[in-house]
């Protein structure tokens, strides 16, 4: 068992995948609900009034649109660049241009430039007939 420090308030917790412990993540989901639940209301409010009416930080909320657990609706509000090129965009860390692009290139440095087709469980297709392993003897 993994033993660690929260990040955010310090106590220990057995380590299950998050650096938080679980009653920060609950504070952390009960935020979300509260910013949810207020852009649903008012859905053209700005990052710092979604801040002030929920009691939320702002970087709270930016990590959640980062996350993509919110999308921004209105395009004066885009408050997040893509981190690839540059771009503004709505949720996520990159534009759909990008991620189209990243997706092309992991999958052709996964299949070694060969087709997608041709992979099966990450490996290319060997086929071995055991009449040939006999006819040599």
């Amino acid at each position: 068992m993994d033993i660690r420090n929260c990040n955010r308030c310090g106590k220990i917790y057995a380590y299950d995948g998050f650096n938080i412990c679980m009653q920060c993540r609950r504070e952390d989901e009960e935020d979300f609900k509260k910013v949810k639940e207020y852009i649903d209301e008012n859905p053209g409010a700005n990052i710092s009034e979604v801040s002030e009416e929920t009691e939320v930080d702002t970087r709270k909320i930016i990590s959640f649109l980062r996350q993509g657990r919110l999308e921004v609706e209105n395009k004066d509000n885009l408050l997040l660049d893509c981190e690839r090129c540059g771009v503004p965009i709505k949720t996520g860390r990159f534009c759909k241009k990008c991620t189209a692009e990243m997706q092309r290139e992991f999958k052709q440095s996964i299949g070694g430039g060969r087709d997608p087709k041709d992979l099966k469980n990450g490996r290319a297709k060997e086929k071995i007939r055991i009449i040939d392993r006999y006819r040599d003897k």
